[in-house]
């Protein structure tokens, strides 16, 4: 850095805060990305392969190509946590978590959901390497395979149904005595013959070297071990919105509200990809709406300079 003026500061270094960050330095905007990681959640992904361009690319690679393009454009990067953020006058100064503070024009909110853990022995050594939380992204890796699914809810019983019709085998391991969510997938997936139900069963470790190899859960007291391909980590996921919930305006899922065009409640404050309330949270879309931001964050400063449709121009 330079110095500690900025128009435009992206919180978030995944695939909408990079794609933000190439757009807005491409149209001279003075850029700086502040994240803890590069690649978010897709730097959790083994491969990739529905994201256009690549039949198949590793998330950290895809993050890095990101990276790299914004930088080639023109934006800068400082690793680190934002944990405040105020308006001051027109412009809006950023508390970084080292104490520093950054002042800018305009701040697109892009860090992204945090998926909730299962904080058992070897989840976080096997991610990526069998342990992963996102079944759209990684599923065509376990074609064939055997896989358990951890969770009782909507996005579990989503994740079991679409994986069944990839691999040899699902458990899906509840942690309830039933699931719970809707009445239509509740019925499709204990249905579903490759489906194997687990009620009542509560995950204990998960084992392999260099790769999952098994699941160690606890059902009636009992602690029983079944062999895996994949775990499949589908309890939720985490908005970590505290820090912006006095300024912002958010859902009752604490993401951060946003217009078509990204827009907060907040002028000049936009937000893009899974930190906002969009339905489908795919790297390909968060990155498009990360251009959105963009380009809206450029149309605000020119106030008014940029009207119309970008295709009209």
């Amino acid at each position: 850095m330079t110095d500690n003026k900025y128009d435009l500061v992206v919180v978030g270094g995944g695939p909408a805060g990079l794609t933000a960050a190439i757009y807005a330095a491409r149209r001279a905007l003075k850029t700086l990305i502040v994240s803890m990681d590069i690649g978010g959640q897709m730097a959790l992904a083994n491969s990739i392969e529905n994201y256009p361009g690549y039949d198949e690319i590793d998330g950290p690679t895809l993050g890095q190509k990101m990276l790299a393009q914004a930088e080639k454009s023109g934006a800068e990067l400082v690793l680190g946590e934002v944990v405040g953020v105020e308006k001051k006058d027109n412009n809006f100064v950023l508390q970084l978590a080292d104490g520093k503070q950054l002042e800018t024009k305009t701040v697109i909110m892009a860090f992204g959901l945090t998926p909730r853990n299962l904080e058992v022995p070897g989840e976080k050594k096997l991610a990526g390497r069998g342990v992963a939380y996102c079944a759209t992204c990684d599923g065509p890796l376990y074609k064939g395979k055997t896989v358990v699914v951890v969770g009782g809810g909507n996005s579990a019983m989503d994740a079991a149904e679409y994986l069944s019709k990839i691999v040899a085998k699902v458990y899906l391991l509840v942690r309830q005595p039933k699931l719970k969510g809707e009445d239509v997938l509740i019925q499709r997936v204990s249905k579903d013959p490759k489906v194997e139900l687990m009620l009542e069963a509560v995950t204990k470790e998960i084992k392999g070297s260099s790769k999952v190899e098994s699941l160690v859960y606890e059902s009636k007291n009992e602690i029983k071990e079944i062999k895996v391909d994949g775990v499949f980590v589908e309890i939720g996921h985490i908005a970590k919105t505290d820090w912006v919930k006095d300024l912002l305006d958010l859902t009752e899922l604490r993401e951060i509200k946003i217009n078509a065009d990204c827009e907060t409640n907040v002028p000049g404050i936009f937000a893009a990809g899974d930190i906002s309330q969009i339905a489908y949270k795919q790297v390909v879309i968060s990155a498009g709406e990360g251009a959105k931001a963009a380009l809206q964050a450029y149309k605000y400063l020119q106030k008014g300079q940029a009207s119309g449709p970008d295709w009209s121009k």
